[in-house]
């Protein structure tokens, strides 16, 4: 695999969650596969008072414990050498000036923030940045999700760190772009002609995107509770999965050819405003209940939880886009925490053959179906019908699928391996665009806003169903039915 340009890469909310359970590990696989070279740096900035060897051993048990078998204590003596550790408390001068002591000696080399910190703190971090001269032509400053609570709190963000950084600088993250299935969901669609005639109306009846957790809200409680379900994960990671699958061919494998045709899709949404936001989406919120055979309690029994937070946990929509391609197709998206089982996938569903000459199982799960598969396993099933061995012509479904892992035998990119490598390498192609996220919080803020108005309070459902029967309501008045459904 190809060597990283020599970087430095400052990672803000380096004890963080986020860094030591996704960032530090995906790294430590790069050095692993020699992609970092012996003069690279990783440097956690955080408020915790640490020394270097402290800092280490944090990262050291983190690594250990997600990586599991996978880690290797000679190769990590080899990726120790590249971690250093500053004490940055972002409104401290004085921490910015002891972070550019260490900087400043290499101002030539890739330096990359990656700012995993709450986005009250993203344009605070980036001035300070500024102001003590940090911000070089090499620069490139990583945002986290969420970017902002909504629109107006999103373009304050960005108009900025805009200031700051140019626009091809800024690489806003969205980690589900990284999976190997979505990158092979483009590479389904624009790599083979099999496809593309039938990627439209008239041949596809409904898509469903589900990205369900079986966890709640952990450590997240407070943070959680001022976002929810519809901010935390449909203005992104779903948004974004269902450009990919209503975008148009891009021109080019360049960055902004495929972007432009995700704000095209974004922009063809069909608002979801006042009254209709009650009848086109469901919010819930979870109950005491069990999840894989454990008790767990209820969202407001949660820790640090406000008793009377109506705060959804649970977002299912019926979405339509008004295009060319599109038009009648109705999309449907679900999310939610402490549902039955993880999983995330996408499930495309093809209209049936307009006369049938065989006998047929009589049910909807006869029907063509593309499933892509993101969690917890990566993989493409296509259901076709086939002769039921014996005799006569009779028809039942059947499965072609493709796993990642037995069709390739090298080990797949974990998501952040791969983006953190588009940053170090200027890679934008799988990271929003300023306009894209303008277009996202503009259809999103008008929901939240009917919800309000009407005081349209979440459905309760029990931890470890499926969610509100609502949700399941939502998509049987027009006849479909969830694939767990069926």
């Amino acid at each position: 695999m190809q060597s990283l340009p020599t970087f430095d890469l400052v990672l803000f909310g380096g004890t963080g969650d986020l860094a030591m359970r996704k960032l530090l590990p995906a790294l430590y696989r790069r050095s692993c596969a020699g992609q970092i070279d012996a003069a690279s740096r990783i440097v956690g900035a955080a408020r915790s008072q640490l020394t270097r060897e402290e800092y280490l051993e944090q990262v050291r048990s983190s690594c250990e414990t997600h990586l599991g078998s996978v880690f290797d204590a000679k190769k990590w003596t080899q990726f120790a050498e590249h971690l250093q550790y500053v004490r940055v408390d972002a409104q401290s001068d004085d921490d910015f000036g002891r972070l550019g002591e260490l900087l400043r000696p290499q101002p030539q080399r890739v330096r990359v923030f990656f700012l995993s910190t709450g986005p009250d703190l993203f344009a605070p971090i980036a001035e300070a940045l500024a102001r003590h001269s940090l911000i070089s032509p090499v620069s490139r400053v990583v945002l986290e999700k969420p970017l902002g609570y909504d629109g107006a709190s999103s373009a304050e963000i960005n108009e900025r760190i805009g200031k700051l950084f140019p626009e091809t600088s800024i690489f806003r993250i969205d980690h589900y772009l990284g999976k190997e299935a979505v990158q092979n969901l483009l590479a389904l669609r624009f790599g083979n002609q099999l496809f593309e005639p039938l990627w439209r109306r008239g041949r596809i009846q409904h898509v469903q995107i589900t990205v369900a957790e079986d966890v709640g809200v952990e450590r997240r409680a407070q943070f959680y509770d001022h976002v929810g379900a519809l901010r935390d994960m449909v203005q992104n990671h779903m948004l974004q999965l269902l450009c990919i699958i209503a975008m148009e061919p891009p021109a080019s494998g360049a960055a902004d050819a495929t972007r432009d045709e995700k704000v095209k899709v974004l922009r063809a949404l069909r608002p979801l405003t006042g009254r209709d936001v009650l009848q086109k989406t469901v919010r819930g919120q979870y109950k005491a209940g069990a999840v894989n055979g454990k008790p767990v309690v209820g969202y407001l029994e949660e820790k640090d939880m406000p008793k009377d937070s109506s705060t959804e946990t649970f977002v299912a929509l019926k979405v339509q886009v008004d295009s060319w391609r599109w038009a009648g197709v109705p999309f449907y998206l679900r999310t939610g925490k402490r549902l039955q089982e993880k999983q995330a996938e996408i499930v495309i569903t093809f209209e049936d053959v307009p006369l049938s000459i065989y006998e047929r199982p009589d049910t909807p799960h006869a029907l063509n179906r593309l499933v892509i598969q993101l969690q917890p396993e990566e993989s493409i099933t296509l259901s076709v019908l086939a002769k039921s061995p014996g005799h006569g012509m009779v028809l039942k479904p059947v499965d072609l699928s493709l796993d990642f892992a037995d069709a390739f035998k090298t080990r797949q990119l974990d998501a952040y391996e791969r983006l953190l490598t588009d940053v170090i390498n200027g890679t934008l192609t799988l990271f929003m665009r300023r306009d894209e996220l303008e277009a996202a919080w503009s259809w999103i803020d008008p929901i939240r806003a009917a919800w309000q108005q009407h005081d349209e309070r979440p459905k309760s459902y029990t931890a470890g169903s499926w969610g509100p029967a609502a949700a399941s309501s939502l998509i049987g008045r027009d006849g479909f039915a969830w694939r767990n459904e069926l």
